[in-house]
């Protein structure tokens, strides 16, 4: 899998450091995933004093914590890991969306708040937010994917195909976004529910035949195509051969 165009590092050249914080193994090994889709470096703990322990070795420069954890709660997670580190960054996930949990946790000193169920692109885009208010860090590249005559401004969020703008809505930008930073590779309906979607989308997997044949009608329309089905195994976007 190609890396993203635009990679946050640290001064030094490293990969930023990401810790994952939660007890559903299944939602840590998808947050991971992404996380580490960026470039990043990552760890991730089930409980809370597996989590301040370590934070004290990996030095992280960002955390997405868990609220509810099997031995004690977020907030003393984060309470412990600033007595360490003050001015680390933490981005708190919980199933509760009330408003009093949603000040308990920034008055905590969360610094920003995602309620489940939320998609991994919101969480990846709320941690890059995050680094970049709070972390001295640099940019490596630039922000726009090019597959062919198809380029896309992940900054700007233009699109251009054969020097014309593509006019795309927020969800079909997302679906472009993934398949163009996976140039020549099959990605199954799954795949791509669990990257553009919500973690636990509950829909049928035709919502990405719908959305593909969006793209198709607003990318491919006057233009050789560049979105191939492979039936059975899934989608792919390749550069259009030269007419």
């Amino acid at each position: 899998m190609s890396q993203p165009a635009s990679t946050l590092k640290r001064p030094d050249g490293n990969p930023v450091r990401v810790l994952v914080v939660d007890d559903e193994s299944n939602l840590t090994e998808l947050l991971s995933m992404a996380l580490r889709y960026e470039g990043w470096e990552i760890k991730s703990a089930a409980t809370g004093s597996n989590a301040v322990r370590t934070a004290k070795e990996f030095r992280p420069d960002a955390v997405v914590l868990d609220i509810m954890l099997p031995d004690f709660d977020g907030m003393e997670v984060l309470r412990r890991m600033r007595d360490d580190d003050p001015t680390l960054p933490v981005l708190f996930l919980t199933a509760r969306d009330a408003v009093e949990d949603r000040i308990a946790g920034l008055t905590a000193g969360g610094d920003d708040y995602v309620t489940k169920p939320f998609s991994l692109e919101e969480v990846v885009a709320r941690v890059r937010a995050l680094l970049r208010r709070t972390v001295q860090m640099t940019i490596d590249s630039s922000s726009v994917l090019t597959v062919g005559d198809l380029s896309l401004d992940e900054d700007s969020h233009e699109v251009v195909r054969a020097g014309a703008e593509v006019n795309l809505t927020a969800t079909e930008f997302e679906l472009l976004r993934y398949l163009m930073r996976n140039p020549k590779r099959v990605l199954s309906k799954s795949q791509i529910l669990d990257r553009v979607w919500h973690y636990d989308f509950g829909g049928q997997a035709n919502v990405v035949e719908l959305y593909i044949s969006y793209l198709r009608k607003k990318i491919d329309a006057g233009h050789p195509p560049m979105i191939h089905t492979m039936r059975g195994a899934g989608y792919v976007l390749k550069p259009a051969p030269p007419t």
